[in-house]
């Protein structure tokens, strides 16, 4: 069973994710950070995982320190799930548009955190959120989910459409990584015989 349920806990974030990689795309969300909940549940959706996080934050601050948070707590719950790769298919990948825009993410679940964040939004914030939170998220996630992840963003003048073909693009992308390759069954997909840095 590849699910897990974590807390992580810090003077400004207290945040539990309930994960399950082989789920239906069911997700529930209570961070107090609406747009970021909109986006997660695209990846929830698209990625065919059953997703809930419970976050408190310093919201009175900012959301830097809930959405990084959150990002690095996620990365934490998916290496967790995962276990030790075998059998996996390793690397994932989707184009997605939505009207004028479209993304491109790629994932390797490699054991080696790096994010090539490609993506220049068209104005500073969407709502109320700050798109350079994005940035933040992504860069916890592969910090902690110790993967490879490239994210670019190759067209788009609304930012709402722009955000949301990214996290489609990367919920499918991260679908496809973590599925179960019957081909590869009992096999680490490495000539190094590990996935680990």
């Amino acid at each position: 069973m590849r699910q897990v349920s974590l807390s992580r806990n810090t003077l400004e974030t207290q945040i539990t994710v309930t994960l399950n990689l082989d789920g239906s795309g069911k997700s529930r969300f209570d961070t107090g950070v609406p747009f970021l909940e909109h986006m997660l549940d695209q990846v929830a959706r698209h990625g065919l995982i059953d997703l809930e996080i419970v976050a408190r934050g310093d919201l009175h601050i900012d959301a830097h320190h809930t959405v990084e948070d959150i990002g690095i707590t996620l990365g934490q719950a998916l290496a967790r799930a995962i276990g030790d790769k075998q059998g996996i298919r390793r690397y994932g990948h989707a184009y997605v548009p939505l009207d004028e825009a479209l993304s491109r993410v790629v994932i390797d679940l490699s054991g080696r955190p790096g994010l090539s964040y490609g993506v220049t939004y068209t104005r500073a914030s969407i709502g109320q959120f700050d798109v350079d939170l994005f940035s933040e998220f992504f860069h916890g996630f592969v910090n902690h989910g110790m993967l490879t992840l490239h994210i670019d963003n190759l067209k788009g003048s609304n930012a709402h459409h722009q955000a949301e073909t990214i996290f489609k693009a990367f919920g499918r992308a991260l679908r496809m990584a973590v599925e179960m390759d019957e081909r590869m069954a009992g096999v680490m997909p490495s000539t190094k015989g590990t996935l680990t840095a």
